[in-house]
């Protein structure tokens, strides 16, 4: 995994700037704002996240490693890569982002082109709990009170019809999670399996 890259500027594109380090020019993908902040010639500094696909390997640079672990947890969420993460991080920063996803403003997550209304509902789903440990302001008493397996199943089933399947299928879907070790598991990560089990819509 490269976590960092130093060193000099080569050049500044549209969406990627190229670094040398090691005498190995890197091509790195990032944000408009991150691009804005590189001057040829110049020595520098980038958070990066290399994403590893069968046919590439591309790496995305950030301007601080907040940014770089938002970019990587917005990935984890159902149907985002790293084109609509990168896309997300162009459109909000870090503290407006974490907000929005803490609150539930699907407003302010739909001005990111790419999510409407229902894939902002799934990201808030998804990701509320997780962002409030990655930025410090998760409930201390979440971890030691783990819900009751009647309230997840309730929770989950309620979530999926509001992203909208069919009750029946919302409580086939979580009753095949929980079957398996889904009864260990918390809301979100249910959701997750959930989702799993039903494909994309």
């Amino acid at each position: 995994m490269i976590a960092s890259l130093r060193g000099q500027v080569l050049s500044v594109g549209l969406d990627h700037a190229v670094v040398e380090t090691g005498g190995v020019g890197m091509a790195v993908h990032a944000t408009p704002a991150t691009l804005g902040g590189l001057r040829t010639g110049e020595q520098t500094h980038v958070w990066t996240s290399l994403v590893v696909r069968e046919d590439s390997l591309t790496l995305y640079g950030f301007a601080d490693a907040e940014s770089r672990d938002l970019f990587a947890l917005l990935q984890t969420a159902s149907g985002v890569g790293p084109r609509l993460a990168l896309a997300t991080l162009a459109v909000l920063s870090p503290d407006q982002l974490c907000h929005a996803l803490s609150d539930g403003n699907l407003t302010v997550l739909t001005q990111v082109p790419g999510i409407g209304k229902k894939s902002a509902e799934r990201l808030v789903l998804e990701l509320r709990d997780k962002v409030g440990v990655l930025s410090g302001t998760a409930p201390a008493a979440a971890a030691d009170a783990p819900p009751r397996d009647g309230q997840v199943r309730a929770e989950v089933a309620e979530a999926l019809v509001g992203l909208g399947f069919s009750a029946k299928q919302a409580e086939q879907s979580v009753e095949e999670v929980l079957a398996g070790d889904g009864a260990a598991l918390e809301t979100s990560a249910v959701l997750r399996k959930a989702l799993a089990v039903l494909g994309p819509r």
